[in-house]
């Protein structure tokens, strides 16, 4: 089913003139994968098939809702009370109700925000850097790659908070005082020895619960902050001892992943005291080049990079971490283009203990969490797992080096007929950056065996979803 129309409205309209169900939050689950959790939630029978649709009517874009609750499946005979339980765990020894937590950046940057998060049910939140730093935003600060209505790639030249010390640990007192079992984790950055010194041991007594220092900010106005610091592991280690020797807090170092091997840093890291990591932060990046003649002068400034187009970087060094034998049994906190349950999942099955969220937050608003914490809660029961602790790092064993890929075999692509359109989509992408194995048979997609390779380009590229893995592994032979 196609939602990618629904503009996920606040206040939606739709759910206020249907009366009977929240067509906004089914329409949400939909639109990030959740399709199991509304299958368990939704009623046996759905009476809208006999109403006049006035969700749909309305609907500021006019989306068949109708059709799409209609088509939902339903199987009322395993439903499930969503146990919530099953994602306690803990964050360096302190408990936590659940692993997910905004990460350190705006959305985390007031009393006032990090309140409604948390009573949208975060587990915790990472708050916005602290600094003994002049803090000066530029304007505009944000740019976008977007696909339909959603941002694939984001980018940001945001720095740390503008306000005082003594403001945010004001902030954060009242914080621990209104919400004692929230998780309140403070991001701290300094210049030198004394104000990393400073600001360790001023944390002691503000509320937090521990601490991440900041190592990887790729947008400082001031050199040998941020990501500059990040890059020397020597220079990571030297300020993780400082921190150590300041504080009673437990802490984690949050890395840059603009370097070649992130374990350096983070081994750097615990070598100097800290009880984990965080990866990854913002990637180095320009996404706007103004090609128009007529400018004679256009600013582009090099930013941090996120979103869902970062995930499968942050996924290769969340694995690096995880199987570094010398990060064994220490915290690692992950981050990087997670927008939904799955998303999630993907690092904790490679070995992440927390989950940090910010680029989807700014996007879709602190709601989302309701789908990711049903989601995993629902996979773990579903699967017979009783703690999300049962799954973490289940998935490194499958990680295998190029050098290492069985390469004696080859795995068909298989054609759906009756799906297929006609598109020669796929033709055109084998003649043309493949090996010439589809020809083409009254307007279909026939593949010729002893030209294809098995790259399985055509199944990406399909539009129609009329390209499948024949999942049969074929033996090469010598001819």
């Amino acid at each position: 089913m196609n939602i990618n129309n629904c503009l996920l409205c606040n206040d939606a309209k739709c759910t206020k003139a249907c009366g009977v169900y929240e067509p906004d939050k089914i329409l949400r689950s939909l639109y990030f994968d959740n399709e199991y959790v509304v299958m368990n939630n939704i009623g046996e029978t759905i009476p809208c098939l006999e109403c006049d649709a006035r969700c749909q009517q309305a609907c500021p874009v006019n989306l068949n809702i109708q059709e799409i609750l209609t088509s939902i499946r339903r199987d009322r005979s395993d439903k499930k009370e969503i146990n919530y339980d099953v994602l306690k765990t803990d964050f360096c020894g302190i408990p936590l109700e659940n692993p997910f937590l905004l990460s350190s950046s705006v959305v985390a940057s007031t009393y006032e925000m990090c309140a409604r998060a948390f009573e949208a049910g975060w587990g915790g939140v990472a708050f916005k850097t602290v600094s003994l730093m002049n803090i000066e935003e530029a304007s505009p600060r944000f740019s976008a790659i977007k696909d339909n209505k959603r941002i694939i790639g984001f980018k940001n030249i945001e720095q740390l908070s503008d306000h005082t010390v003594i403001e945010n640990i004001d902030i954060f007192k009242k914080l621990k005082k209104n919400y004692p079992d929230k998780f309140l984790l403070i991001s701290i950055m300094g210049r030198n020895d004394e104000e990393w010194r400073y600001l360790a041991n001023i944390m002691s007594d503000s509320g937090a619960d521990a601490l991440e220092l900041n190592f990887s900010c790729p947008n400082m106005t001031e050199h040998n902050t941020g990501s500059d610091m990040g890059q020397v592991p020597e220079v990571v280690e030297k300020y993780c001892r400082v921190v150590k020797e300041s504080t009673n807090l437990p802490f984690i170092a949050k890395l840059t992943p603009n370097v070649t091997h992130i374990e350096e840093s983070a081994e750097a890291a615990i070598r100097g005291g800290a009880s984990g990591v965080a990866a990854i932060n913002t990637i180095k990046s320009l996404i706007e080049v103004d090609v128009n003649p007529n400018h004679r002068h256009f600013e582009a400034s090099i930013g941090g990079y996120s979103g869902k187009a970062v995930k499968p970087i942050a996924l290769r060094f969340i694995a690096e971490l995880a199987l570094d034998e010398k990060l064994n049994n220490k915290h690692i906190s992950a981050m990087g283009g997670i927008e939904t349950w799955k998303d999630a999942l993907e690092f904790i099955v490679l070995g992440a203990d927390s989950i940090q969220v910010t680029t989807a937050v700014m996007q879709y608003g602190y709601r989302i969490i309701e789908d990711i914490k049903d989601g995993v809660a629902l996979y773990l029961m579903n699967h017979g797992f009783n703690s999300i602790q049962e799954i973490k790092k289940t998935a490194t064993r499958g990680i295998v080096a190029t050098d290492q890929l069985d390469r004696s075999y080859v795995i068909y692509p298989k054609f759906i007929r009756e799906k297929c359109v006609g598109c020669q989509r796929c033709y055109i992408s084998c003649l043309d950056g493949g090996h010439q194995a589809i020809s083409i048979k009254e307007d279909k997609p026939v593949l010729d065996p002893s030209r294809c390779v098995g790259c399985h380009l055509c199944i990406l590229v399909c539009p129609n979803q009329a390209i499948e893995s024949s999942n049969v592994k074929v033996p090469k032979t010598n001819s």
